[in-house]
């Protein structure tokens, strides 16, 4: 069982573009496969897919994306590419959480946070939920629902709010936890925020088998919404895609991919069997 986890960005038909300045952006950037639909490319330690999904969707700061950077030059580096055209969010300076970090969003709309502290991981880029308005209290049952799913899971760190913000015992501000190998951040803010989760980012989980896509189908879909094409929105509004890891080499088919494409197309919850016999 290899179920590996990545994101998926949601672009207005330009992921090509993107993709290719990500590649020349992050030194161990590699294009793994690109077509008219989806453009994947590696980068630290993760996967990454951007969808040319059209203008229906797009990310918002509520998923941004953790770079850990080992040395001041290489996150000046990241800061003067990503701001070009882009929007400072938080500049580059120094913070009491870390000694260099800032907070960008890009010009294809996708949030970058930067800090200049090293990661214990070979993923140097780690996505980040950010739960704000009536959700700010969400960040512990959040990392319990997501461990409890994925196996092998383990929590990294916890972050307590203070006591001065006024929040619950026990809230987290923050915290980091590892599914099946792949880690995520989780964190809130007690600040007004006009934005939530929203399909322009969603996180894939490729299954080797119908029973996998069933239970994590299920688990993860369970009080949320179950959309088309393996697509859900669990309980805390975050998307995933539930799919099998079959699907890229049918779909690279010429005969069988424009089959397997509209037998997709009908389902909710993939069925494996069903794309084999399109």
């Amino acid at each position: 069982m290899s179920m590996p986890i990545y994101p998926c960005i949601w672009f207005n038909n330009n992921a090509q573009e993107a993709a290719a300045f990500y590649c020349s952006l992050f030194n161990d950037a590699k294009l793994l496969e690109s077509n008219p639909m989806a453009t994947r490319f590696s980068a630290g330690g993760i996967s990454f897919m951007l969808l040319n999904g059209g203008p229906k969707y797009a990310p918002t700061p509520a998923v941004s994306y953790f770079v850990y950077c080992e040395a001041e030059t290489e996150i000046n580096r990241l800061y003067d590419a990503l701001k070009e055209g882009g929007k400072i969010l938080m500049p580059l300076d120094k913070y009491d959480w870390s000694p260099r970090y800032a907070w960008i969003e890009d010009r294809f709309g996708v949030n970058w946070q930067l800090d200049v502290e090293a990661i214990n991981s070979q993923q140097k880029i780690v996505p980040n939920l950010l739960f704000v308005n009536q959700k700010n209290g969400k960040v512990h049952e959040v990392r319990e629902k997501y461990t409890a799913i994925f196996k092998p899971s383990m929590l990294l760190m916890d972050m307590p709010y203070p006591p001065e913000a006024g929040m619950p015992n026990g809230s987290l501000l923050f915290a980091q936890f590892k599914l099946n190998g792949f880690i995520m951040n989780a964190m809130s803010s007690t600040l007004q925020h006009d934005y939530d989760f929203s399909p322009g980012n969603s996180f894939v989980v490729e299954c080797d088998t119908q029973e996998e896509i069933d239970a994590f189908w299920e688990a993860l879909g369970k009080n949320g919404r179950y959309d088309m094409c393996g697509w859900l929105v669990d309980e805390f509004g975050v998307s995933w895609q539930i799919v099998p890891s079959i699907l890229p080499q049918l779909m690279s088919d010429p005969d069988k991919g424009p089959r397997v494409v509209q037998a997709f197309l009908k389902m909710q919850k993939f069925d494996i069997q069903t794309l084999l016999d399109a």
